[in-house]
């Protein structure tokens, strides 16, 4: 989700609104993130109640006041309160509004894991995995003729009991179709609950399991080149041949010895 000029301004201070109205418990915030992923859903879905509550020309206590007439004695009323000053505030596009809701959501169910973000990261990269390498797994979650709640139950098949009631959350959550599909949603989860902590995300390529030294080391090591904690998922692939691919954001550390044979190589030929 991109945001821009009034957008991202907004964007901005319900964030740190959110962060502040959910801070009394993780269950408050669990809660809070239901009630603004069912919003941003209606508001998707529903393209007028979305036009009249993101025109500048509609005074403020009438947007609030429909949204408490839609939303009133359904919905959590924290999660209620952030949605009626999201309506108050500018949006560059009238679908903005609706991103811009359900990433609050998103950023609610990271804050309802508490003290285990880091394990909410590392489960939602499993995820991921599982999705991404497992075609059955893949094909059932993106069937069209599947209904969501079919899905949702196998969701809960998979990982009622065994992962965070927010890594549950958030997978039923890719599964909306908002994004392009559930693993690219996982993807930006990752990103969403790194970003609350404060830190970078870096998918590590190696050939065999690292040691918990090796982890450390590496980690610390990214923290000193990018001037901030870096939270690291490990990926074992027999494809590495060798030494270490790092990937953070936009950059790659290629330290494989197929990569060196491959500069090797190149230099050869040239």
């Amino acid at each position: 989700m991109d945001f821009r000029g009034a957008s991202a301004e907004a964007v901005a201070a319900l964030t740190e609104e959110l962060k502040t109205v959910v801070s009394a418990s993780p269950e408050a915030a669990a809660k809070t993130a239901d009630t603004l992923f069912e919003v941003s859903q209606t508001f998707r879905s529903e393209a007028a109640l979305r036009r009249f509550v993101t025109d500048v020309s509609v005074p403020t206590e009438a947007k609030t006041g429909l949204v408490a007439e839609v939303f009133g004695g359904k919905v959590d009323a924290t999660g209620l309160g952030v949605v009626e000053s999201a309506v108050k505030r500018r949006w560059t596009r009238a679908g903005d509004l609706s991103d811009a809701v359900e990433r609050l959501s998103e950023i609610a169910a990271v804050r309802g894991a508490g003290d285990e973000a880091n394990r909410l990261a590392d489960e939602l990269f499993a995820v991921q995995q599982a999705v991404q390498e497992t075609p059955e797994l893949r094909d059932a979650l993106s069937d069209p003729t599947r209904t969501t709640s079919d899905k949702a139950a196998l969701v809960d098949d998979l990982l009622g009991g065994k992962a965070l009631p927010s890594t549950v959350a958030l997978t039923k959550q890719a599964l909306a179709g908002t994004y392009r599909t559930a693993s690219s949603a996982l993807g930006e989860y990752q990103k969403v609950a790194a970003a609350v902590a404060g830190e970078g995300t870096a998918v590590v390529r190696v050939a065999a399991p690292l040691s918990e030294a090796d982890t450390t080391r590496l980690a610390a090591a990214l923290a000193q080149k990018y001037g901030r904690k870096v939270h690291l998922n490990v990926v074992v692939d027999p494809a590495v041949v060798g030494g270490i691919k790092v990937s953070i954001g936009d950059d790659v550390i290629d330290g494989t010895v197929s990569s060196r044979l491959d500069g090797a190589q190149r230099a050869l030929a040239g």
